[in-house]
């Protein structure tokens, strides 16, 4: 089988793993109190620069989002999010699990708009009764988005200003952002989002980790007793090491970004090849995840031999698959799919 359906299907970069077992025997501190997370650590400000950040380590995007949204809201406020948001759709109420409520925005391919979430903002604080509702406490976006787009750096700017308007803080979900900052058509860089958000997390699991998540937080903001509540939450490791020795290697020799292109690249050539034999495409993404338009029938032939995740129906025949591909993804892989759609859907 040909495996598209998501980024975290393989294990770890090599590099990782060669780290493991040559630090395996060594006896560190747990908990993150390692040298490894100190250099991590270290390394992460400095490609941010951002010297004055705090970074800690969690071991996943679900526990992480939950983790900084209950830690940074208070028990009344709830988190602003595009409809299709990541944390409204594909995390199991986590959010609201921690006692918070999702407030949406409409989402334009996957993205919030600056306008739609000031009107919303003012809307609240204009009803007199807006103590008995929901205090919008912060704004959540991703970066790539749900769909694999990408919000450009006067986007981020212009979001950020509302947020700074209203005094909330914005927080990035950065499960792809290795994906993202690699783009061709990005002018976003990670000092920017760093300079723009008030915390934000990169993503190792979809990026070439085990596991794990890196939150940053950028303006002397931590949550007082933030360590605290990522051990409440269930986000902690004891053998912090794991993570530590990960971003470590993420970021020695540009390896995160390396392999961020790489994952481009393969999406690029796959994009390509749909578009050649005609295919059409739900939107068009500058990232690793690519949204295309098949009919039922042409899903269950191929789904025989190709694994890929169905998306959304979009009419009676037709639904929007994704195709993904990661930091491991094989050119020879992307040719054996474009000859398995030329046994049906020649080249036009």
């Amino acid at each position: 089988m040909l495996a598209f359906e998501c980024d975290y299907l393989e294990g770890a970069h090599e590099k990782i793993l060669q780290r493991f077992l040559e630090t395996n025997y060594e006896k560190v501190p747990g908990y993150g109190n390692d040298k490894y997370c100190e250099s991590a650590k270290a390394k992460i400000k400095e490609a941010c620069k951002c010297p004055e950040a705090d970074v800690y380590f969690l071991t996943g995007g679900t526990q992480t989002n939950a983790v900084v949204i209950d830690a940074v809201l208070q028990k009344y406020e709830g988190v602003v999010a595009a409809q299709t948001g990541h944390v409204n759709v594909h995390e199991a109420g986590a959010i609201e699990y921690t006692g918070h409520k999702v407030l949406t925005v409409p989402a334009h391919q996957g993205k919030m708009q600056a306008a739609e979430l000031k009107e919303l903002l003012k809307a609240f604080w204009q009803d007199g009764s807006h103590e008995h509702m929901v205090f919008p406490g912060m704004v959540y976006i991703s970066h790539p988005t749900e769909y694999g787009t990408l919000y450009s750096k006067k986007e981020l700017q212009e979001i950020a200003g509302v947020c700074h308007e209203f005094e909330i803080p914005l927080y990035l979900d950065g499960a792809r952002l290795g994906y993202g900052l690699m783009s061709e058509e990005t002018d976003v860089t990670l000092s920017d989002i760093a300079e723009i958000c008030d915390v934000f997390y990169i993503g190792g699991t979809k990026v070439g980790a085990l596991c794990g998540e890196a939150v940053v937080f950028t303006k002397n903001n931590t949550p007082k007793h933030f360590i605290t509540m990522v051990k409440q939450h269930g986000a902690m490791t004891a053998k912090g090491r794991l993570l530590g020795i990960q971003f470590d290697t993420l970021f020695t020799d540009n390896l995160y970004f390396e392999i961020g292109a790489h994952a481009i690249a393969m999406a690029k050539k796959l994009k390509e090849g749909f578009r050649e034999r005609g295919y059409s495409f739900y939107l068009d993404s500058p990232t690793n995840q690519q949204f295309i338009i098949l009919s039922d029938d042409e899903i269950e032939k191929l789904q025989e031999k190709v694994s890929f995740d169905r998306w959304d129906k979009i009419d009676e025949n037709h639904q929007v698959v994704r195709f993904a591909t990661s930091w491991a993804t094989k050119e020879e892989d992307i040719d054996a799919l474009m000859a398995l759609l030329d046994e049906s859907h020649p080249v036009l």
